[in-house]
């Protein structure tokens, strides 16, 4: 058996490879392309190998692919605990590699999660769609922080970025100075172009999400729609890896942090470890769902009435994964589904994915 710790950067890639008694057999650099994975592999030859890499950007996921079609097990080693293990005062590329290779043969390593990757491009349209909503926001405050500078009437109607806000904001430039209006044409621009992408990529979101079984049945609770429920299964990827519900929180970072000295035990805030964007989604699905739900109302305000509002909501968070990771693994509709909830999430989901081209800038002019 071959160990190959690979330490991956955006060009270059720097390969140790060790055998089962720790002697270093090879150094080499390849380039994180194609033909420096032929090169890789050339070295390995057809000896039985495993190898790790650090979860480095975006860099790893050729090479991982490249060596896993040769039939070599790689490991993804997740880097916050790896370094913890491995820290050096003395950090080269090489020793990098040389580590993670001793570290692959003594069976040391955290792994990450691969998904596969019909659930990885999943990924990573919604994480765009995230970041184009936050583009969104951010020219909207630009385009407020504009219009303070002048003494505008206010806005009458409830929506400044819909269809009637946008043609009010036209109307404003003759009040503005000359460089002014071109900065506000140029905002206008970029938010409309946004705007259109944001409901281009929604429609192929809501396609996705159509043919998901477990998205359907996510959207049973009140609460979780389409976009919440394709979130949650593609971050949290294959469900029975998580062998409880309370690791599927610790794994979400909704769980407290645990201080114990001796026999006493001190609960912190909850860790933040784990998928942001999950964690984020299951807050938003939670302020929702008190508002709505008679279940978790009840609950909501029982924790509020000594814990307060905020943590009340996190809780609630936490409660909803702990609820959808029993659904999935059970295959089990929420148990207190609402039907008249269920059937508007369906519609809209129908109407997203039925917006044509022509329309589908002037359907939905997003006001979030």
């Amino acid at each position: 058996m071959k160990y190959i710790g690979i330490d991956v950067h955006k060009k270059i890639c720097v390969a140790c490879i060790k055998d089962e008694s720790g002697t270093t057999l090879t150094e080499m650099k390849f380039s994180n392309n194609k033909e420096g994975f032929r090169d890789l592999l050339s070295v390995v030859g057809e000896k039985r190998a495993r190898a790790v890499m650090e979860s480095t950007g975006n860099y790893w996921l050729q090479l991982y692919d490249a060596l896993e079609t040769q039939g070599i097990e790689v490991v993804l080693a997740n880097p916050l605990k790896t370094r913890v293990i491995a820290e050096s005062k003395l950090k080269t590329d090489s020793v990098d590699a040389a580590m993670l290779a001793d570290l692959l043969r003594a069976d040391l390593i955290a792994p990450c999660y691969v998904p596969p990757p019909e659930v990885r491009d999943i990924r990573a349209l919604i994480r765009k769609r995230m970041a184009l909503k936050k583009e969104c926001t951010r020219v909207k405050n630009r385009i407020h922080s504009l219009l303070a500078k002048h003494e505008l009437p206010s806005f009458p109607g409830s929506d400044l970025f819909g269809k009637k806000g946008l043609k009010w904001l036209e109307d404003q430039k003759e009040h503005l100075t000359p460089v002014d209006q071109i900065l506000l044409d140029v905002e206008l621009t970029q938010l409309k172009t946004l705007i259109t992408l944001i409901e281009k990529i929604n429609e192929d979101i809501a396609e996705l999400a159509k043919q998901s079984e477990d998205v359907s049945l996510l959207m049973t609770i009140t609460g979780v729609d389409y976009y919440t429920a394709l979130l949650f299964t593609s971050e949290i990827g294959d469900i029975n890896r998580f062998s409880s519900s309370s690791k599927v929180a610790s794994w979400i970072g909704l769980v407290p942090r645990v201080h114990q000295s001796a026999d006493t035990y001190y609960h912190g805030r909850i860790t933040k470890q784990g998928s942001s964007l999950v964690r984020w989604a299951l807050v938003q699905a939670a302020q929702v769902a008190v508002r709505w739900d008679p279940h978790w109302k009840k609950v909501y305000e029982r924790i509020s009435s000594r814990a307060g509002k905020k943590k009340a909501i996190v809780a609630i968070a936490r409660k909803l994964a702990v609820t959808m990771y029993c659904m999935l693994t059970r295959k089990e509709p929420y148990r207190y589904f609402n039907e008249e909830s269920y059937r508007r999430k369906v519609k809209k989901l129908e109407r997203i994915i039925n917006t044509t081209p022509k329309n589908r800038g002037e359907a939905v002019m997003l006001s979030s």
